[in-house]
This record gives C-alpha cells, sequence and structure tokens, in this order.
C-alpha cells in the first residue's frame, strides 16, 4: 500500500483521525485537522491522481470565504472567471453583486483546482496520504474504531483511529459500514457531461436554458475549455449508455439555438441525479461529511461547496476533542447544525431543477409567476441569494443567548489594518472587543454589531493563545464577540467585562 508521507502500519497501530475519501471535503478536513496539530491519515480507494474531469465548477460566495480564512480563496480566484448575475428560465435574473461578502459572485472554476490547492495545503500540513486503500468493514468501541483496509496487493488490514470521518462519495463504504440509511429519489435519471472546445464560444462565462425537452448549459473554464452539461427527456438512458458527442450537439441546440461548434471533447460522461440524505451524520465515533452524508441534483451547485462547509465544520471540533479540550456536547453540534443545512439544501436544489424541467403550460406558467415574483420581490431575492451562496445560513443558539449566536460573521475590519477572515487563520478563535470601554449607549440594531453598553479592557493576558487571536473592531461597535475558527459567533455580549469573557473562553474553548 502506498503511502506519499508515510504509513500508518498496517496491524492496529492508531492514529488520532482517519479521513475517508480524497474529494474536496477530505480534503479541506484533513488539512484543518493537520494545521491543528492533529495527526491525520487519509484513505483514498483510487490511485494517486487528481483527475482533471469533475463534475462540480462553481464555487459559491461562503466557500470562498471559508478558503479566505484557510489563505486560499485569491490562489483559487487565479484558476477561473468570475460571473456576478445568474440567468435562469430566460425570466428570472438574480444578482450575485450585491451578496454581503468579499466576494459577491459565484467563481467559475472545475473541480479539479480546488482539490489541488486543497491537497498541497494538506501535504505541506503534514496529513499521511495512503491511496489503493479500499475500506471494507469497520468496528467500533467506546475508545476508538477498527478500519479494515484493503490495499493494492489485495491484502485486508486493520487501521485503529479515535475518529474516523467518512468523505467517501455517494456510494460511501463508511455510510454502508455504520448501518446508516440513504433515503432520496433519482430528480433526474439521465444527464450528460462533457469538456469541449468551442469554435464560437458565449458572450458570457455561464449560459443557461430549457427549451421543450432540452436542457443545456455551458461554462467556461477559463482556459479555453467549456463544461457542457444537459438532459433529453425524450431520451433517459442508463449510466452506462453509449454517449458522443453528436447527440450532445443535438440536445445543445434544441436547448440554446445553437452547439457553438463544439469538437475535440476530452471527456464524456452520463449520470444520474439523486436527492439523498443519511438521517444522521454521526454515529459513535464516526462521521460522515460531503456527499457520504447528502447528494442535491446539480440545480444551483450547491454540492460540493455544502461538502466543503461540512468540513470546515466538522475539523476544528474534531480537533478539540482529540486534544482533550472539547466542551461537552461540542461534538453533537456538527449533527444539529450541518444536518438542517443539508435539508434546506436538497429542498433550495430540488426546487430548482423541478422548475427547469417543466413540462407541461401549467407548470411552465407557474415558473413564470415564480420567475416574475422573485425578480420583482427585492427580500425573496435576497433569501434566496443567501442560500444559494451559503452566506445566508446560521446554526442553532442555546435559549437565552445573544441574538448574534449562531450567525455568520463577515469580513469585518480590524482595528490593526486586518480582516477578520485573515485573523481566523491557522484555525483560532478571535475575540473582538471594542475600541474603547469608555463611550455613550448606542442604539443596537438587529443583526448589527452594536451594543448599548462598553466593558473593562480584556487584553488576552493568559488567554488561551495559540488558539486565541485578540483584537479589536476598526469601527465604533460596541458588542463583544467570540468567533469560532469557522467564521460563525460563539458568543456575544452587549456588555462584558473580562471575567464575563473569561467565563466565555472557557465555555467555548476548554
Amino acid at each position: 500500500m502506498s503511502a506519499a508521507n508515510g504509513t500508518n502500519g498496517m496491524n492496529g497501530t492508531a492514529t488520532p483521525v482517519i479521513v475517508v475519501g480524497s474529494g474536496p471535503t477530505g480534503l479541506l478536513l484533513a488539512g484543518d485537522l493537520a494545521t491543528a496539530g492533529v495527526p491525520v491519515t487519509l484513505l483514498e480507494r483510487r490511485p494517486h491522481e487528481i483527475s482533471n474531469l469533475s463534475r462540480a465548477f462553481g464555487v459559491h460566495a461562503r466557500t470562498l470565504e471559508q478558503l479566505d480564512a484557510r489563505g486560499l480563496a485569491d490562489q483559487l480566484l487565479a484558476t477561473g472567471d468570475t460571473i456576478t448575475g445568474l440567468r435562469l428560465f430566460r425570466r428570472l435574473t438574480l444578482d450575485l453583486g450585491t451578496l454581503p461578502s468579499r466576494f459577491p459572485f459565484l467563481l467559475i472554476t472545475p473541480q479539479y483546482e480546488v482539490e489541488r490547492l486543497l491537497e498541497r495545503r494538506a501535504r505541506e500540513a503534514g496529513v499521511v496520504f495512503e491511496h489503493e486503500a479500499e475500506v471494507v468493514g469497520l468496528r467500533q468501541d467506546d475508545e476508538g474504531v477498527d478500519l479494515d483496509v484493503r490495499g493494492a496487493d489485495g491484502e485486508v488490514g486493520t487501521r485503529r483511529a479515535a475518529y474516523v470521518v467518512g468523505a467517501d462519495g455517494h456510494h460511501s463504504a463508511v455510510r454502508q459500514a455504520v448501518g446508516l440509511p440513504f433515503p432520496g429519489v433519482s430528480v433526474i435519471k439521465s444527464l450528460f457531461l462533457a469538456d469541449v472546445r468551442l469554435a464560437q464560444p458565449p458572450e458570457g462565462v455561464l449560459t443557461v436554458n430549457g427549451a421543450g425537452d432540452a436542457f443545456a448549459m455551458v461554462a467556461s473554464f477559463g482556459d479555453g475549455w467549456y463544461r457542457v452539461m444537459g438532459w433529453n427527456r425524450r431520451n433517459e438512458v442508463a449510466d452506462d449508455a453509449p454517449l458522443d458527442l453528436d447527440e450532445i450537439k443535438e440536445v445543445t441546440r434544441r436547448a440554446l439555438g445553437t452547439d457553438y461548434g463544439m469538437h475535440d471533447a476530452r471527456w464524456l460522461s452520463r449520470f444520474h441525479s439523486d436527492e439523498r440524505q443519511a438521517p444522521e451524520y454521526r454515529v459513535g465515533r464516526v462521521f460522515l461529511a460531503g456527499d457520504a452524508a447528502h447528494i442535491h441534483s446539480p440545480a444551483g451547485g450547491q454540492g460540493m461547496n455544502t461538502g466543503l462547509q461540512d468540513a470546515a465544520n466538522l475539523g476544528w471540533k474534531l480537533a478539540a476533542a482529540v486534544q482533550g479540550r472539547a466542551p461537552e456536547g461540542l461534538l453533537d453540534t456538527y449533527q444539529s447544525e450541518r444536518h438542517p443545512v443539508g435539508e434546506a439544501v436538497l429542498r433550495s436544489s430540488g426546487g430548482l431543477v423541478r422548475l427547469a424541467r417543466a413540462q407541461s403550460p401549467v407548470q411552465r406558467a407557474v415558473r413564470g409567476l415564480v420567475s416574475a415574483f422573485v425578480n420583482v420581490a427585492r427580500p425573496v431575492q435576497r433569501r434566496a441569494l443567501a442560500q444559494v451562496s451559503g452566506l445566508g445560513f446560521a446554526y442553532p443558539s442555546p435559549r437565552g443567548a445573544h441574538r448574534l449566536t449562531g450567525t455568520r460573521v463577515p469580513d469585518v475590519a480590524l482595528k490593526d489594518g486586518g480582516r477578520l477572515y485573515e485573523a481566523l487563520r491557522g484555525g483560532r478563535f478571535v475575540l473582538i472587543t471594542p475600541e474603547s470601554p469608555e463611550g455613550a449607549p448606542e442604539a443596537a440594531e438587529a443583526g448589527s454589531y452594536e451594543g448599548s453598553e462598553g466593558h473593562e479592557g480584556y487584553d488576552g493576558q493568559g488567554a488561551r493563545k495559540d488558539r486565541l487571536a485578540v483584537e479589536r473592531w476598526a469601527s465604533r461597535r460596541r458588542t463583544t464577540v467570540l468567533v469560532r475558527p469557522d467564521g460563525y459567533v460563539a458568543w456575544a455580549a452587549d456588555s462584558a467585562d473580562a471575567p464575563a469573557i473569561e467565563r466565555a473562553l472557557a465555555a467555548h474553548m476548554g
């Protein structure tokens, strides 16, 4: 069995965390754990090569914020093109330029570019990679998990870990090994994908439309290659049915009015689209993330993004558990926070694909009404954009908690001239306090960071400095906020003295 950075031993040698699956979700999670000082092994059943033939190609604003917190966003932006507007069904227009983020757009770049950045980060952080390592069995007890792993030579050995994360996709061996069902339905029975060259490229980075029984989308990778995806309701066939470029041209012409002179296909593939979700993301010491936990229709481009945000949520919590500093119940919050997000993404992506597949005159009339309503109802459009981009999700907060608890924190400016997402790098908590403990009370506005009173200064002396950055607002905001490593509010107070802050740090950081 090969290992890029060494091996773990085939028989019983324990490692704190084993991540199964080296897609984007597994790579981000493994990199986060290693960056936090947790030894982690990543098992992948495929040989060591990152395919440049992958389905995902859109990176949303919230995912870019998470990558920014890891110093990767600007590098990824250099690999693709951005779009600030989406036009769907010829009538529905979504203005991404209004998103309240440093990244008010959708980045069009192939999944393999995301994987390359995340793999490099993971290797530099010390993640142990083992390829051609297939999980074929799993057992767990109160102290750890035993994985049965088949190597390239066909022999099966055992891996022992304190925790295991299955990020191994739709057909997750880890999910099956713990006996979790994967209920759901197939929403599109037959889609095609192709990477092609175009003789007459479209004007925009992304072109989408449906007409009659045909639907097609063309996206530019920015390097001369274009991703074409579509379906033909008249020709729903099995995934392994033959596919040629002529079929893709014909469907694209029907949907978009032209095939853009496509030629030189480097990849042709059929697949079907399911909507499924595991009822639990955690079984004892075993966790699921990404497509192993949930799969969605491709509408909205939320699949890879949701998986990456699963990883961002779970990584710092697992690191705290391994290092013995996790507050009571912290690992359980992965289920309570991320499972509802998965449900919401299933609903939104499913709604979009059903609108796209509208066939009868009544269905198309309903689609037209929905499109017109969203276009003119700005609050509805903002809500739709917040969900698709990932910016609008908030996590449950305890009863009596500050109104900001569980909400996403934007990339606010800090007193020293830096930004919050720079301060989060390294997987740290960030405590942001007012500029001055003095000052007249200010009116509070829901959803803002302004409070009612000042507090005694807190300089972070004696705090957990390796895991905590103490910063001050660049503005006159009065609320004290403790930001989690994933960019959500752990605790906030409109008025807090040093003992109150220390109690909050102890409660949330261990």
